[in-house]
């Protein structure tokens, strides 16, 4: 059997704004030959990203996001941040200069990947555009830029009581344990885990295992993979019962991203 090594990517930790760029925006594309992570860097410029298939993560401090063809994320200059992505994911990137525009936010936000703001980023693609029609796509994208209500974000915990926990459902998100199983397993009660889960993620136990799902369903989708078969590896027992979960968690339906990687 042959074993795909991984690749780790070192890039450097730059403050926004005092290299001065040639662009309002720029595009980045670049399809992962292997299993791919970068450290923890920043940029200079803000930055815009997304894929054109599949699913990659990007962590801010304790926040992992995931991003997809049709939910990208807005990295504000000089942000710190790290990220992975697996062979065979099509990553696109687009970087906005710093001080030629007002930033979209002064924080990670998800941006949605419109069917209208994909055409205009492939547009600025086009090497051969004119000054005067890159100007006029630029001035568009800055128009239809905004940021999303959905987002596929999760919140990770740090302590030492609930990171096992955590690490434990994330390496298999189908875990079927309950909270009352975690407490027994821990030897605690099932009160302090609820405490403890609210206090570090901001939700209760069942909401975060569901955003856990839901981040492991969307890179599986992205992949072609059949909604049942998701439905079965994340741990639920119908394709109906996952989808519910599903848009609750997203407000999405399954279908919308492994649409958006099937037709790419």
């Amino acid at each position: 059997m042959t074993v795909m090594s991984r690749e780790t990517r070192t890039l450097p930790a730059l403050a926004a704004g005092p290299v001065e760029v040639p662009f309002v925006i720029l595009g980045w594309r670049e399809l992962i030959a292997r299993d791919t992570t970068w450290n923890e860097h920043s940029h200079p410029f803000h930055e815009l990203l997304w894929n054109e298939r599949g699913a990659s993560t990007a962590v801010v401090g304790e926040r992992v996001w995931t991003i997809t063809p049709t939910l990208g994320m807005w990295m504000p200059a000089g942000v710190l941040h790290s990220g992975s992505a697996i062979a065979g994911t099509l990553c696109r990137a687009n970087f906005f200069g710093f001080g030629t525009m007002t930033p979209l936010a002064d924080a990670p936000v998800a941006v949605e990947i419109t069917p209208l703001l994909r055409l205009l980023l492939e547009r600025l693609a086009d090497g051969s555009l004119p000054d005067r029609s890159r100007a006029v796509t630029e001035a568009m994208v800055l128009d239809v830029l905004a940021p999303s209500p959905r987002e596929l974000l999760l919140q990770m915990p740090t302590s030492d009581l609930l990171r096992p926990i955590a690490d434990a459902i994330r390496e298999v998100p189908g875990d079927q344990r309950t909270l009352t199983d975690w407490a027994r397993h821990l030897g605690v009660s099932p009160r302090t885990l609820t405490r403890a889960f609210n206090t570090e993620t901001g939700t209760s136990f069942a909401r975060w295992v569901a955003a856990v799902r839901a981040q492991h369903a969307v890179a599986l989708l992205t992949r072609g993979w059949e909604v049942d078969v998701v439905a079965e590896e994340v741990g639920y027992r119908s394709a109906s019962a996952f989808g519910a979960a599903f848009r609750r968690t997203t407000g999405l339906t399954p279908g919308t991203f492994r649409c958006a990687d099937t037709a790419s």
